[in-house]
């Protein structure tokens, strides 16, 4: 069976610089030589002193110490991989201009020259059988791909219906639960938090109580609040989703699985950060995200209370993935041009700073301001 070659970095190479675990380099391939420091002619001293670097100059420096063909060839049977060469897009002079617009990748050319994923094919199974380190993983899916028209995710069509949602469906979808809750907690505002039955028994029981009239007014002055006090907390959760979840690079392991997760989540749209049918999140995605959050709310606050919390966050989350697409997509008045050109610089220019997406205040806070 033959051994598979992995895509490394010189990041990786420099990690293994011990008679523990040494790798060298040479013509952008990768050596594991641990086990012959032992056997070298010269010395094990000699390799070492090259450990995690490049020994092919010394190689061939015959002041050095001389190097027949078999030895060449002997070095062969400890290769492990190859160097990733990739091309660098990011750059800190990157700028954003009003009518950005990136040009299409060539998806043949790519492939060819970064050894990465092939566009041309189904994503999903490219990233589950990875062949390359999570240090090249990280350099390539931050180095932005654009193309017309969304690429594969998934070979089978009823898994990669799933993957793709235009952006109306978040407000379709959201706004009608949003509005749902707060209704909900005015009912539980006027008449008690046990008034209603379940939402399995009879969904439409806080609807008849407001299309009765039957709404305290001073349900407003303690629903409001609580919408209010959502939004502030959508804010702060979609900082620390997208900083702490999305952008979990240290804390990843080297795997496979790992790096297929976090390309689910959100490397595919630093990928692709154009994709018009992956700028928003799936709806069932948002449900896995926000049912720890909605179950935390209801354990910490009464839950009328926490029916208009969930509410207004649910209304922020519209507006959050709502101007997401417009940031990438359209042009908008002042504010939110310049939030475009700041989150643009996220994809563009520094991946590690600006976070914010609506707001920059929580990057204020936590002092991750990226200067455009």
């Amino acid at each position: 069976m033959l051994k598979r070659i992995r895509i490394l970095t010189t990041e990786d190479v420099a990690q293994h610089a011990s008679a523990a675990s040494c790798w060298v380099t040479r013509d952008d391939k990768v050596y594991d030589v641990t086990a012959f420091l032992a056997d070298h002619p010269g010395g094990d001293d000699l390799i070492l002193n090259y450990a995690g670097k490049d020994l092919g100059a010394i190689m061939k420096d015959p002041a050095e110490h001389a190097h027949s063909d078999s030895a060449y060839d002997m070095l062969e049977e400890f290769v492990i991989g190859r160097l990733g060469t990739g091309e660098q897009t990011v750059s800190d002079d990157w700028e954003a201009t009003d009518d950005f617009e990136p040009e299409e990748t060539d998806t043949s050319a790519d492939y060819e020259k970064n050894l990465f994923l092939d566009l041309r094919r189904p994503l999903f199974m490219q990233m589950w059988r990875a062949n390359f380190s999570k240090s090249y993983y990280l350099q390539q899916v931050h180095q932005p791909r654009h193309l017309v028209e969304s690429p594969r995710l998934f070979a089978p069509w009823y898994l990669e219906i799933f993957t793709r949602t235009a952006w109306y469906v978040v407000p379709c979808v959201w706004l009608p639960i949003a509005t749902y809750l707060f209704i909900r907690s005015l009912v539980q505002f006027t008449f008690g938090p046990y008034s209603l039955p379940p939402f399995t028994t009879d969904p439409a029981a806080p609807l008849k109580v407001v299309t009765a009239g039957r709404v305290a007014p001073v349900a407003f002055a303690y629903a409001v609040p609580a919408f209010l006090l959502g939004n502030i907390a959508w804010t702060i959760l979609e900082y620390i989703f997208h900083r702490f979840l999305f952008h979990m690079d240290a804390l990843l392991p080297d795997h496979p699985v790992a790096l297929t997760f976090h390309f689910l989540m959100h490397g595919i749209h630093h990928y692709l950060p154009m994709d018009r049918l992956r700028l928003v999140m799936p709806p069932l995605l948002f449900t896995f995200l926000s049912f720890p959050m909605t179950r935390l709310a209801y354990a910490l606050f009464p839950t009328a209370m926490a029916n208009a919390m969930i509410s207004g966050a649910f209304v922020f989350y519209v507006a959050y993935d709502v101007m997401h697409y417009a940031l990438h997509h359209t042009r908008l008045p002042s504010y939110v041009r310049d939030m475009k050109k700041y989150h643009l610089a996220h994809h563009y220019k520094n991946f590690d700073l600006g976070f914010g997406v609506t707001s920059k205040i929580w990057d204020y806070v936590f002092n991750t301001v990226l200067v455009v």
